[in-house]
């Protein structure tokens, strides 16, 4: 299991997400970066399920030893916040939290459906904007933010 990861800030999220942009993203990217993902879950022994999908398909998936159906619900629900609000999961719920504001019918979000927990991260393609969501789900919600930046880092040249 990796060592737990202090919570980011809104800034450094803000920055994650302003650096780690794609110059193109199709399905072999996605299974470059779910690969890589799957290798960083194996190094760590994390219970994961790795997701990565646009608002209509899903391009990669994987559930690593020791993760549970749960996971795959967390992850819908998360990168539905990310294809909704375009930015990360764990931004949003800081923000949400910074404004006294929960994921609920007051905001339209139907917590079965949304979490605003990390763990979900934007695809930004340069020029295009967001176009689909990776998600991570089966540790504390910082530690799976940190896996999914960790490996758009090295993906991008960017760590």
């Amino acid at each position: 299991m990796p060592t737990p990861t202090p919570m980011p800030t809104e800034a450094e999220i803000e920055q994650q997400e302003a650096s780690l942009v794609f110059p193109e993203f199709n399905e072999e990217t996605a299974i470059a970066l779910g690969t890589a993902l799957v290798a960083k879950a194996r190094a760590e022994a994390a219970p994961v399920v790795i997701n990565i999908r646009t608002p209509d398909r899903t391009l990669f998936h994987a559930a690593m030893p020791g993760s549970a159906p749960d996971n795959d619900h967390w992850a819908r629900r998360k990168s539905n916040v990310v294809l909704r609000k375009h930015h990360a999961s764990i931004l949003v719920g800081l923000q949400f939290a910074r404004k006294g504001k929960t994921v609920g019918p007051n905001l339209g979000l139907d917590p079965m459906d949304f979490a605003d927990h990390g763990g979900s991260f934007p695809i930004r393609v340069a020029g295009t904007g967001v176009i689909g969501a990776i998600t991570v789900s089966g540790l504390a919600s910082e530690d799976d933010h940190a896996m999914i930046v960790a490996a758009l880092e090295e993906m991008l040249g960017k760590g």
